[in-house]
């Protein structure tokens, strides 16, 4: 009898406690990496479970957690945090996309290239554009704007030739040549429409 009136009077209650910190935000994102991304007034910072701010809300733009960093927009320029609330870099970035495959995809000067988890760039800044790693390889453009795929070492592995590509997903990507979309494998050959 002691089990149920616990969770028939203490667990609502601790319901309602956790849930109050929720109403001092007007948005309040799921929790990744231990963190919620809120908005307050219009900027962005991040709580932890128990609804303690662990990076105020201060940026204009903020993305959801990845690997344990998150990217967020302050002064027109973006940069990166830790799930402890450290900077990892200065707000130094035209563009930056979340951590996937130990990368991230930045832009600075029109230009993109992929930082480490250290904030350290580890593929020079070369492309036009450029997508996150999804099993080894990124979709990156050159400055004719034709896509192909880079790997680790920042080198072609299938050469820009296409209009648009996408990130691979088992062992395939989808391609778009001209009208025609298709899907490759990581050799370049078409596998299917």
């Amino acid at each position: 009898m002691k089990n149920l009136l616990f969770f028939a009077f203490v667990l609502p209650v601790l319901g309602l406690q956790a849930q109050n910190w929720q109403k001092n935000y007007d948005f309040v994102d799921q929790c990744i990496c231990g963190l919620s991304k809120v908005s307050k007034s219009g900027l962005v910072g991040y709580v932890d479970k128990q609804g303690v701010e662990v990076i105020k809300p201060q940026f204009t733009e903020g993305l959801t957690f990845n690997e344990g960093l998150v990217t967020v927009k302050k002064d027109g320029k973006w940069m990166f945090y830790d799930s402890t609330g450290k900077a990892v870099t200065d707000a130094i970035f035209d563009d930056a996309m979340s951590f996937n495959n130990g990368f991230a995809a930045v832009s600075k000067g029109g230009l993109y290239g992929y930082i480490n988890h250290s904030g350290l760039a580890v593929i020079n800044y070369q492309f036009s554009m450029a997508r996150n790693f999804t099993e080894g390889l990124a979709p990156a453009s050159n400055a004719k704007g034709y896509w192909g795929y880079i790997n680790k070492a920042g080198n072609w592995v299938i050469a820009p030739q296409y209009d648009f590509t996408d990130n691979f997903t088992d062992n395939e990507a989808r391609v778009m040549k001209g009208s025609k979309v298709f899907y490759i494998d990581k050799e370049n050959k078409v596998l299917h429409e």
